[in-house]
């Protein structure tokens, strides 16, 4: 007999991914991280990140709201687990902030990882002293509602992309990467691999002996720009 679906609005329990993976994972770059995982995952480019000198990486507590209403983020705060990165679908609404200094402060005194809206922030200046690490669609000055419901810890769409909860999160100066629980380990000898290649190849162009990339006549005859034989 199949155990019990659980179809309640809010869920507590849910499997993160393991503190030992998100641990190596915040030594790699999120460009390494969605390289390596197949060029996918990466939220959309409207989610930036406050300041360009945090970073975030820990498993996703989803928030799912209605545009415009922070109940179910504060509801959130309340039961997400130190080393949780926020991750809230605001349908990308600009209209008014989510989040301010008030629940930035209080998210880092809780030991939160930081937190990913797919909305707006307020309170920039605060929240740039603060130094918490907050990744959003743009600032207004203007506050939410606090009462419409939401869900937590569903499945989400975040700037475009599915995330469950438990999901690996990664963010640094050039956005956010998702990686699934699932793969999050299996990456992680890839991302060593990739960053060694990486290194090698730009040891090679400061060398000059290797700028012009290997593949690049190749994959000009593959696509039809260069015929068999020719070259640049």
């Amino acid at each position: 007999m199949s155990s019990p679906v659980d179809l309640s609005d809010i869920r507590r329990d849910f499997e993160r991914v393991a503190p030992d993976v998100v641990q190596k994972a915040s030594k790699f770059a999120a460009s390494i991280l969605a390289d390596v995982a197949g060029r996918r995952g990466t939220v959309d480019g409207r989610i930036r990140p406050l300041s360009t000198a945090t970073r975030l990486c820990g498993p996703a507590f989803t928030v799912e709201i209605r545009p415009g209403d922070n109940l179910m983020i504060h509801a959130a705060m309340a039961m997400a687990k130190p080393g949780d990165i926020l991750v809230v679908d605001g349908k990308a609404d600009r209209n008014c902030a989510l989040m301010g200094s008030i629940m930035l402060n209080a998210c880092r005194k809780l030991g939160l990882g930081g937190v990913v809206l797919d909305a707006a922030h307020r309170d920039t200046e605060e929240l740039l002293a603060l130094g918490f690490p907050v990744y959003s669609v743009g600032s207004n000055p203007n506050g939410p509602t606090k009462f419409v419901p939401g869900r937590i810890n569903w499945p989400i769409s975040c700037g475009g992309v599915a995330v469950s909860p438990g999901d690996l999160v990664v963010g640094d100066a050039d956005g956010v990467v998702v990686i699934e629980r699932e793969k999050a380990e299996a990456i992680l000898d890839l991302a060593v691999k990739k960053v060694a290649d990486e290194q090698q190849r730009i040891a090679d162009i400061l060398s000059g002996k290797g700028i012009r990339p290997k593949w690049l006549e190749g994959s000009l005859r593959a696509a039809g720009v260069l015929k068999d034989g020719e070259l640049l």
